[in-house]
């Protein structure tokens, strides 16, 4: 991600919106927007990048750059950490556990 703002600021313009109607429409402070475009602030939040990449009709890997379909941050992934945060230790400490199985199984196929 080269500059988040640049990639917000571009999506705007192709479409001829302001980002301050992107934050109304999306329920963000026009604050996170002024503080991407500083410099203040170099990320959101995956559930905040997840708004925007689906307001724009695009996936959140498109919305930081990424070209590499390897590298991209899709939305099954944001949907899962959102999931995730929202499980207890326990289940947290379960699912920690499952992908360190299939890490091991996959080194030894």
């Amino acid at each position: 991600m080269d500059n988040l703002y640049e990639s917000i600021e571009a999506l705007c313009n192709q479409r001829g919106i302001r980002p301050g109607r992107l934050c109304n429409d999306l329920g963000l402070s026009r604050g996170l927007i002024t503080d991407l475009k500083m410099g203040r602030k170099k990320s959101v939040s995956a559930e905040t990048a997840q708004k925007i990449a689906a307001y724009f009709g695009i996936t959140v890997g498109q919305l930081l750059g990424q070209s590499d379909s390897s590298d991209i941050l899709d939305e099954v992934d944001v949907a899962f950490y959102g999931d995730y945060k929202e499980l207890s230790e326990e289940e947290k400490k379960a699912v920690r556990d499952m992908v360190r199985l299939m890490r091991e199984r996959r080194t030894v196929l």
